[in-house]
């Protein structure tokens, strides 16, 4: 399952994203209120852990503009103890549960479980991406080219869920290193190129001796059909 984790907190977010990657969830982080509700309208995400407290739009905005464009993903809304009013307002707006700071790990498992099961089948129903030849199937880890089944590591595998959910746009190396490593841009770093690089060789249509990864430079990167 993909989860959409909303959250400033460098050390919040390290913990749920470790904790929850254990548990077989696929995680895509957003630092503030702007980025998740971009990240929501476009990416396919069953579940989205979203903060009260963020900069740039607040969890409450973020939530109601959801609901607004009729984006029925379940919300469970992140919330210190003394915001009570703002738990009220929030499950008002249109979110189905919330665990207040600090929590219990297991009370998050089964608060996620039990929002879950509530999910109409047209959410939960959109664990395979389709592009072209590729295919990933998210709730076995099974990536395949042409019908064969291709090797990634659980970087190269965030990366290509990130691209196969954005198909036709280009994405920057900041927003590649924000979602995948929770990171801001350190200048200095090629981490982003580094792994690239090897999931471009993977994604090599041998027939055409091109791959479905194209860049562009100074912009980011995309997939495309080899014709």
């Amino acid at each position: 399952m993909r989860i959409l984790l909303v959250e400033d907190d460098d050390r919040v977010a390290s913990f749920l994203e470790r904790g929850l990657r254990a548990e077989g969830y696929f995680i895509v982080r957003a630092c503030d209120g702007r980025e998740g509700l971009e990240l929501a309208q476009e990416g396919d995400f069953q579940l989205i852990l979203l903060d009260i407290m963020l900069p740039s739009l607040n969890g409450l905005e973020v939530c109601q503009a959801l609901r607004i464009k009729k984006n029925q993903v379940p919300i469970i809304m992140l919330t210190a103890m003394d915001e009570s009013q703002d738990i009220i307002k929030g499950l008002r707006l249109g979110a189905d549960d919330y665990v207040t700071k600090p929590f219990a790990y297991d009370e998050l498992l089964a608060r996620i479980e039990a929002v879950t099961r509530r999910t109409p089948n047209e959410i939960k129903n959109t664990d395979t991406l389709e592009f072209g030849p590729l295919n990933f199937d998210r709730a076995s880890y099974i990536v395949s080219l042409d019908n064969e089944e291709i090797s990634l590591t659980v970087k190269e595998m965030a990366i290509l869920e990130l691209l196969m959910t954005n198909t036709g746009k280009y994405l920057s190396r900041e927003r590649i290193l924000s979602n995948v490593w929770g990171m801001e841009m350190d200048p200095m770093t090629n981490v982003v190129d580094v792994y690239i690089g090897k999931l471009r060789k993977k994604l090599t249509i041998e027939s055409k001796g091109e791959s479905m990864i194209e860049t562009k430079r100074g912009i980011g990167y995309r997939l495309v059909l080899v014709e």
